[in-house]
């Protein structure tokens, strides 16, 4: 019954961020959500805050859960960035992008909601620096390129556009496309004979000698 009760209240918790925003998110309006007694909020977690820096963790493992499967599938950046624009339109359409809006919102005025609202989006980038270091691997690129730092660029980019899409769909939808091309360059590079390949690894190494000079 209280495993039961937690949930009841994460999901609550995540609900009324959705349809009312992390200003009118309390213990009552949570409470009523999960339809128990608001008394419950402070026994299972202690504060509103607490609850819901749980429910960011919560929802973010049941969200990344759902695709894992898919995300071990992918074998080029043209897949990562085709099941990227699948989740887009998923997480958009289920209400997850208004959470992680709220609650990046809400930790730039409630600390302890930051080191959740991180933890979450971190389960996420693990997940793509994974499928960064497997399909990067042979690549001409693969030796210049920090795969955590891509994922970390890749996961903030989509939550821009997941934002921005908002305002300016046909912009958002754009930028998508943009990334697109990028995956496309980097698979002709995959394509070329090992001579060429030797050639591009050449020039990078060049250009990255001269930004360390810098």
């Amino acid at each position: 019954m209280s495993e039961g009760t937690r949930e009841k209240l994460l999901d609550g918790a995540l609900r009324t961020v959705v349809e009312q925003g992390i200003g009118k998110t309390s213990a009552r309006t949570i409470a009523a959500a999960a339809g128990v007694n608001q008394a419950l909020v402070f026994y299972h977690f202690g504060s509103v805050d607490e609850l819901l820096a749980a429910a960011c963790r919560f929802g973010a493992e049941q969200r990344v859960a759902r695709y894992r499967e898919r995300f071990a599938s992918v074998r080029t950046l043209a897949e990562l960035l085709e099941l990227g624009r699948e989740l887009h339109a998923q997480e958009r359409a289920g209400g997850h992008v208004a959470v992680l809006a709220q609650l990046l919102a809400g930790a730039q005025t409630h600390p302890r909601l930051a080191p959740a609202t991180a933890a979450g989006l971190a389960l996420w980038i693990e997940e793509i620096e994974r499928v960064l270091a497997r399909v990067l691997e042979g690549s001409p690129v693969a030796e210049f390129t920090d795969a955590g730092g891509l994922a970390r660029a890749l996961a903030s980019a989509f939550v821009g556009l997941e934002l921005y899409e908002g305002v300016d769909p046909r912009g958002a939808a754009g930028a998508l496309d943009a990334l697109e091309q990028l995956a496309g360059l980097a698979e002709v590079l995959e394509d070329l004979g090992p001579v060429a390949q030797r050639a591009v690894r050449a020039r990078l190494r060049r250009g990255a000698a001269k930004r360390g000079e810098r």
